[in-house]
């Protein structure tokens, strides 16, 4: 393990939440720590955020859940009330392996 997933794991462990990805259907589905950085104020109107919400993953979770497989477009992502569509996912690598995932999304909507 190199030092580019040592950090990405230590930042995202200390600033990050517990998130649900899913497929399209619900299931499968994989809890993850993820982060997902505060939209720049140029990026809020009205207070509203509108821009893409972008979440930065560990591999770990994925990889002890092997049913799952990796990210794909159109993967539900559920934060707290909240749940995004994925519209991309892009692996992040240390060397020759994964060492997590971006994801971006769209949408939003609340499920409470």
């Amino acid at each position: 393990m190199g030092w580019i997933t040592t950090s990405r794991r230590r930042q995202i462990r200390a600033k990050g939440r517990t998130m649900r990805l899913s497929r399209a259907g619900g299931t499968p589905y994989v809890d993850v720590i993820g982060y997902a950085p505060p939209p720049q104020s140029a990026q809020l109107i009205e207070g509203v955020a509108q821009a893409a919400f972008i979440c930065q993953i560990t591999n770990d979770e994925l990889t002890a859940n092997p049913d799952y497989g990796y990210p794909a477009r159109a993967d539900r992502l559920t934060d707290g009330p909240s749940t995004y569509v994925l519209t991309d996912a892009r692996p992040v690598y240390d060397g020759a392996t994964v060492a997590g995932w971006t994801l971006v999304a769209m949408g939003g909507e609340n499920t409470s």
